[in-house]
């Protein structure tokens, strides 16, 4: 049992936990120092998803009126150019 821990965790328990427990401070200073909280990051996080989801919907809008003015112009050359090939 505890050689298929130490698979999963690629190392000993315990050292495993002393290495989660460095890298943990050496993170948390780092967010201490650029002025980070875990929930200015959640909100962050939040708050980006939330702009790419209102913001997908304009671009949505944009995409059907760049659509419509292409079609006005591509439609008409279509057929134009269909015509001409027919004789």
């Amino acid at each position: 049992m505890a050689g298929e821990v130490n698979k999963v965790l690629g190392d000993s328990v315990g050292r495993t936990i002393v290495k989660l427990l460095v890298i943990s401070l050496i993170v948390g200073f780092l967010m201490a120092v650029f002025g980070l909280t875990p929930w200015s990051i959640i909100y962050g996080v939040r708050d980006f998803v939330m702009n790419i989801w209102y913001s997908g919907f304009h671009a949505l809008g944009s995409i059907g009126d760049y659509l419509l003015a292409g079609a006005v112009i591509v439609i008409p050359v279509f057929i134009v150019l269909r015509l001409l090939s027919l004789r």
